[in-house]
């Protein structure tokens, strides 16, 4: 699907997306999800050692 044609698209609106602009909407939340997990767990890892070092 063309980004231009999804980028239009708001969920707002009061017409259905079709099965496959909602499966690409779904798609980019899934990766942005996984991203920000993956950052949120680098972020957190990285305090707890920091506490455990300053806690020695």
């Amino acid at each position: 699907m063309p980004e231009e044609l999804l980028n239009k698209y708001r969920l707002t609106s009061m017409e259905e997306p079709t099965d496959e602009m909602l499966a690409q909407i779904m798609h980019e939340v899934a990766v942005e999800a996984k991203e920000s997990t993956e950052k949120a767990r680098k972020e957190y890892f990285k305090k707890l050692r920091q506490s455990i070092r300053e806690s020695k």
